[in-house]
């Protein structure tokens, strides 16, 4: 008998003993920003001449520009920092500064062994998009750069490719990505199928006149008042045809699925992404751009609201938009955040493994959020952010193992959980001269938001450690060779002019 429960406690521990293995994964199965940041590249990539300052600047022009596509689309400073310097090195420019500060990166490293001389290189992000296909070739590139498989004038021809090459589909394609994402936006917030057909319709419109506007060179900035205006005139006007056929719709949940198709597109989440892993400026700065924008959200409603009135077609009285979920809903919305999130992934270009990894990231939070958490009075803030935490877990080891960009799982997964009530909340608050009421929605939204950046981040940081190679940091002497003094500089001179012994 001892034996047998001997066995079955070993065959226990080997099996749990597996199945961690299987969850850690092989080197096969690691992150880009995990080798960037654990481990140095196997060689380094011959021929580059580190004494020429030509060559030397023409490496830092190829990791610049691979951390300008990094930036512009949503990779933290921190993150970009690690895989520029993994770009470098893996060229044998083992010492180089970066610095990334709002849109602009500094690079600078010392070339020369007796005399020493600066180079820089100074790079502007021009323009911040959301191209995830970009985004996931820049992360092969940096993989092959680190290999050793590709060389200088391969690379800068693979950059010059990625800059050049066209979106991958059409704006068709890209607009049912945003009217799915906006029924399934309603569905989560609990509509009806109604409430699906309208708010896919709303955020149709919305993007579509977005997508005009871009042509022209209009600021965001009025982009975002016009979005918010078409998402009120939908609401209202389809909120009076509903009353004459006896289905009221709920115009209130039409105009928060706009805020959050809207919201989708800023760097709200991002900003605080920036602000929690260590790059103060940044974030300070992509935060005001984001409450500018959502400052123009707020303007567009507000002269919604106006129109509606003088159309004769008012909305009603802010009544309660969402309910309280239950059991019996939670599957329907658990399919609303899912299919919101793969749908995002869809209108930023993702590929497609990354669409359904993204999916199934927000269905796991999802799942967390409607099933475990609120049915059974969970504190909102703390049920945002443990369904965070599960998405920027899951997400994390998910992308990890079919070689996905963590960024793309942690923007996308949070998406369905925006705050568009919250703000809609205070915004009419706001506007019907209840100012305690609507700044406390607003501030208890940009605390939604704060609870979703905090956990992705905690969550994606357990998936990294999880999932990470061992900690290996080399090229020390290289690093300190980098660094020159004038102590230096003179036990330099002081051994040049040295007289020599002669050897008998």
């Amino acid at each position: 008998m001892r034996e047998t429960r001997r066995r079955d406690s070993v065959s226990r521990v080997a099996s749990l003993e597996q199945y961690w293995q299987r969850l850690r994964g092989s080197r096969d199965h690691v992150a880009t920003i995990d080798e960037s940041r654990t481990s140095p590249p196997p060689s380094v990539l011959a021929p580059v001449d580190l004494t020429d300052p030509a060559q030397v600047a023409a490496v830092m022009n190829i990791a610049a520009r691979i951390g300008e596509i990094l930036i512009a689309n949503g990779t933290t400073s921190s993150d970009a920092i690690a895989q520029i310097r993994t770009v470098t090195s893996s060229y044998g420019l083992h010492y180089c500064h970066v610095d990334i500060t709002v849109n602009t990166i500094t690079m600078n490293a010392n070339v020369g062994v007796q005399r020493r001389t600066p180079v820089n290189v100074f790079r502007v992000v021009t323009m911040m998009s959301e191209n995830y296909h970009k985004l996931q070739e820049a992360d092969r590139l940096i993989r092959s750069i680190r290999a050793g498989a590709t060389r200088p004038e391969m690379a800068e021809k693979i950059l010059d490719d990625i800059d050049n090459e066209p979106i991958p589909y059409r704006n068709t394609r890209n607009l049912a990505g945003w009217a799915v994402m906006g029924a399934s936006v309603s569905i989560l917030l609990g509509g009806d199928l109604l409430m699906a057909l309208v708010g896919g319709l709303t955020a149709f419109l919305i993007m579509g006149f977005n997508k005009v506007l871009s042509h022209n060179s209009l600021p965001y900035f009025y982009h975002c008042v016009i979005g918010g205006f078409i998402a009120t005139i939908p609401a209202a006007i389809f909120y009076d045809f509903s009353t004459s056929i006896g289905h009221t719709i709920v115009p209130s949940q039409v105009i928060a699925t706009g805020i959050i198709v809207l919201l989708a597109g800023l760097t709200l989440v991002q900003s605080l992404f920036d602000g929690i892993t260590g790059s103060p400026v940044t974030a300070a700065s992509r935060f005001f751009q984001t409450m500018l924008s959502s400052g123009g959200i707020v303007a567009g409603v507000a002269i919604g609201l106006y129109v509606a009135e003088l159309l004769g077609v008012p909305l009603p009285p802010l009544e309660t938009m969402l309910g309280k979920p239950s059991l019996s809903s939670a599957g329907w919305r658990i399919i609303g955040g899912a299919l919101a999130a793969a749908s995002f992934a869809v209108t930023c270009f993702a590929e497609r493994l990354a669409i359904i990894v993204s999916g199934l990231t927000a269905a796991a939070g999802s799942a967390m959020y409607y099933i475990f958490l609120i049915p059974f009075g969970t504190d909102k803030f703390i049920a945002t952010a443990a369904c965070s935490i599960v998405v920027g877990l899951a997400g994390g080891l998910i992308s990890r193992r079919y070689l996905v960009n963590p960024v793309i799982t942690a923007v996308a997964g949070v998406t369905p959980f925006l705050p568009g009530s919250g703000i809609y909340r205070g915004l009419y608050a706001v506007l019907n001269e209840q100012m305690v009421v609507g700044m406390s929605n607003i501030f208890n939204a940009i605390a939604v938001c704060m609870a979703l950046a905090g956990g992705v981040i905690f969550g994606e940081w357990v998936a990294r450690r999880i999932r990470a190679p061992q900690l290996y940091i080399p090229y020390r002497a290289f690093k300190r060779a980098g660094r020159v003094t004038f102590q230096q500089i003179r036990r330099a001179e002081q051994a040049a002019l040295r007289p020599r012994r002669r050897k008998h």
